[in-house]
């Protein structure tokens, strides 16, 4: 919704519920003028204190912008060169843990084959008795 629309319709309700108000109620001609100047003259602050803080939000929405299109990027190649520094750090780590699991892998095939060649051994001594 634009900011003007917003205000039209608002200055047009607080004028029209003003006015009802005004006009129902019983008044002498000069207290009716007088209420209804009051009426305006309140009216009037109300929009320019309405005027002045979507003017101030507009300001703040722009300064919030101007700071998100410098801070974002920044954060970006932050967390970027990050990325980069911990990957090297972690490259050597890395390595050494494949090459433990490489021996790892290994040790396991061993020690299947010796059990393989154990449980063939007990097999053979078995079927020979």
């Amino acid at each position: 919704m634009k900011a003007s629309t917003f205000l039209f319709g608002l200055t047009t309700g607080l004028l029209g519920s003003a006015a009802a108000v005004l006009l129902t109620t019983p008044q002498s001609g000069k207290e009716l003028r007088s209420t209804l100047k009051t009426g305006k003259n309140i009216v009037n602050e109300q929009v320019k204190d309405l005027s002045h803080h979507v003017t101030n939000i507009k300001n703040s929405i722009n300064n919030i912008k101007s700071e998100v299109k410098v801070a974002v990027p920044a954060v970006l190649e932050d967390t970027k060169s990050s990325i980069s520094v911990w990957q090297e750090e972690t490259a050597p780590i890395q390595q050494h843990l494949q090459q433990e699991i490489s021996s790892l892998q290994s040790s396991v095939e061993e020690i299947q084959q010796q059990i393989n060649a154990f449980q063939n051994r007990k097999a053979k001594k078995e079927s020979n008795n």
